[in-house]
C-alpha cells in the first residue's frame, strides 16, 4: 500500500512543472486580456468625450461602442487560441498537425468565401473610418441614395423613386458622400445679351444678401454667398456663376429656394431669361 502510495505521488510530482505551466498561462493571459481591455476602454472613452453633443456625435459614440465590442471579441478568441496552443506545447502534445489542418481549412474557406470575407472587412472599415453613416446621402457602386443601414456585409439604399438598392461593401471602391459637413450650390444664371451685365448682377448680389439674411436660411450657410462673374458667353445668354455654401443636408432644398427667388427678381426687375424659341413671319 505504502509502496503505491509513492508510485502514485511519483505520478504526479511528473506532472507539476506542466501544471504549473498550464496556470501561469492562463493567468498570463487573462492579465493581458484585462489590461488590453481596460486601455481600450479607457481610449474609446476619452474619443467619446470628444464628440460633439450633437445627434451626429451619439451616433459616432454608439458606432466606437460598436467597434469596441467587436474588436474586443476578436480580441478575447485570439488569446485563446495562442493560450491553448501554448498549453499544447507544454504538455508536449503535438500542435503541427493541428496547425495545418486550420491552414487547409482555411485555404479551403477562403476560396469559396473570398467575396463574403472582403464583403465583411470592407464593412468593418467603412464603420471605422465613419466613410457615411445612416441618413446620409451617397453615391455607391453607380447607385445614390439615403443609407438607410449599414450591416456588416452590404449597405443598403433608397433612392428619390423609394427603390431599395443593397450594395455590397465590397463591390465599393469609390464612396461619395453627399451630404457631410458642407456642400456648394453652384447655380449657372442665364440673361439675354440686352441686359446691363454690371446692373444684373448687383441685383443677383442683393438677392443673394436678402437669402443670408432670412431668419430660416441662415443658420444653414456656412459662408457669404458669392458671386463669380461672367462664367460663359453662351449661344443665346452670358451665364454669371453663383456660389452658395451651405449645410449638405440642405443642398437641394436651398438650390431650389434660390432659383425661385431669382425667377421672381428677375421678372420684378424686367431682367430677361432667354429661352430656345422660333420666330415664324408670315408671308
Amino acid at each position: 500500500m505504502i509502496v503505491l502510495g509513492q508510485t502514485l505521488w511519483e505520478r504526479v510530482e511528473d506532472y507539476v512543472p506542466e501544471v504549473l505551466g498550464t496556470l501561469g498561462i492562463l493567468v498570463g493571459f487573462w492579465i493581458l486580456y484585462r489590461v488590453v481591455k481596460a486601455i481600450g476602454l479607457r481610449l474609446v472613452d476619452r474619443m467619446k468625450t470628444r464628440l460633439p453633443a450633437s445627434a451626429r456625435g451619439i451616433e459616432r459614440g454608439q458606432r466606437l461602442d460598436t467597434l469596441w465590442a467587436v474588436a474586443r471579441s476578436t480580441f478575447a478568441v485570439v488569446v485563446f487560441v495562442v493560450a491553448v496552443l501554448t498549453i499544447m506545447i507544454v504538455w508536449g502534445i503535438p500542435t503541427a498537425p493541428l496547425v495545418a489542418v486550420g491552414s487547409v481549412v482555411g485555404v479551403a474557406v477562403g476560396f469559396g468565401a473570398q467575396n463574403f470575407i472582403r464583403d465583411v472587412i470592407s464593412g468593418f472599415l467603412i464603420t471605422a473610418e465613419d466613410q457615411y453613416s445612416i441618413g446620409d446621402v451617397v453615391r455607391l457602386a453607380g447607385v445614390s441614395g439615403g443609407v438607410e443601414e449599414i450591416r456588416l456585409r452590404t449597405t443598403v439604399l433608397r433612392d428619390l423613386d423609394g427603390n431599395v438598392h443593397v450594395v455590397p461593401n465590397g463591390a465599393i471602391t469609390v464612396a461619395t458622400n453627399l451630404t457631410q459637413e458642407y456642400a456648394q450650390v453652384v447655380l449657372d444664371l442665364g440673361v439675354a445679351y440686352k441686359e446691363d451685365i454690371d446692373r444684373v448682377i448687383a441685383v443677383i448680389r442683393d438677392e443673394l444678401r436678402s437669402f443670408a439674411e432670412d431668419a430660416f436660411w441662415e443658420p444653414h450657410i456656412v459662408d457669404q454667398p458669392d458671386v463669380l462673374g461672367v462664367n460663359e458667353l453662351g449661344d443665346s445668354a452670358v451665364v454669371v456663376r453663383v456660389v452658395v455654401r451651405i449645410i449638405a443636408d440642405q443642398r437641394w432644398a436651398a438650390k431650389r429656394e434660390l432659383l425661385r427667388r431669382f425667377k421672381v427678381r428677375f421678372d420684378a426687375e424686367g431682367i430677361e431669361i432667354p429661352f430656345p424659341h422660333r420666330q415664324i413671319i408670315g408671308g
